[in-house]
């Protein structure tokens, strides 16, 4: 089974790139973990505020707590391969999140009555339970492939599924929002910058580490490691979502002491945004 023989992957890498990645793979773990942290605290305080529930960004951030984890480990054979197949696991999870984030995203503008409508946390979590569990059905379907070069492929094709359907939610928002005149500029920006940071993330980040496998499955090379080097650096980018999942930038509850700096006239035109944003939508009934 190709699942026996992962743990060669890296056996033919250069030394310069294995010592490359491991500063990689440390850096990225110290400044990562105390920030992924920090922004699952500071989605806890947006919950309290708000009365609302990014579930998916949440989760998403929790994926990225899985990979994030998994850098410091450097073990060997049989050890070494459940490491490979947890980082899997975190990466095919934080692209089913970030799909759905955009989703969202889209809905929010695309269909604005509907989503309003049909918006239940209950949907929500029931999603993001099916969505843990594809992973594990990827994993088990790469496990049972003949070849070390076919679970390649599948491992980028599955990958690579999501790429046109986040393009389409950041097109769609974009026609959407060029004929709507209810949404406030302030939510424009919001949501456009969640969407181009999803996307952006995938294509700087992920699409490297696909093209990477797509040449190792079609050629047999197995020593091509320059995707894994950006993708590494995907758990960073992530928790700025939660500054476009906030009203406004500054009005950020990760640092408590940062609303006490902030003057109630400020405080005042955040939340009469917010409130403009609900009574528009709730106008177009």
């Amino acid at each position: 089974m190709a699942g026996e023989n992962l743990y060669n992957v890296t056996d033919d890498i250069p030394s310069t790139w294995i010592i490359i990645e491991t500063v990689v793979q440390w850096t990225t773990f110290t400044i990562g973990f105390p920030l992924i942290c920090l922004s699952i605290y500071a989605m806890y305080f947006l919950i309290r505020a708000d009365h609302i529930a990014p579930v998916y960004v949440i989760n998403l951030l929790i994926a990225d707590l899985i990979q994030i984890c998994m850098r410091p480990f450097n073990l060997s054979g049989t050890w070494k391969t459940i490491v490979i197949l947890i980082d899997f696991f975190g990466i095919s999870a934080s692209i089913s999140f970030m799909v759905c984030v955009a989703l969202e995203r889209y809905l929010v503008i695309a269909f604005p009555l509907w989503y309003r409508f049909r918006r239940n946390i209950k949907y929500s979590l029931i999603i993001s339970s099916i969505i843990w569990v594809i992973p594990f059905i990827q994993i088990c379907m790469l496990h049972l492939t003949p070849t070390l070069r076919i679970t390649f492929i599948l491992f980028a094709v599955n990958l690579l599924i999501p790429f046109p359907l986040l393009v389409f939610f950041l097109v769609g928002t974009l026609k959407a929002l060029s004929v709507s005149i209810s949404v406030p500029a302030v939510e424009q920006r919001r949501i456009i910058g969640t969407l181009a940071l999803v996307l952006g993330n995938y294509t700087v980040l992920f699409l490297p580490l696909i093209i990477q496998y797509l040449i190792s499955g079609v050629t047999g090379r197995e020593n091509v490691e320059i995707g894994t080097l950006f993708e590494r650096f995907s758990p960073l980018v992530d928790p700025l979502l939660y500054v476009f999942m906030r009203k406004g930038a500054k009005d950020t509850l990760a640092f408590p002491c940062f609303g006490k700096l902030m003057g109630d006239e400020e405080q005042s035109q955040v939340t009469n945004t917010m409130t403009m944003t609900d009574s528009v939508v709730e106008g177009s009934r």
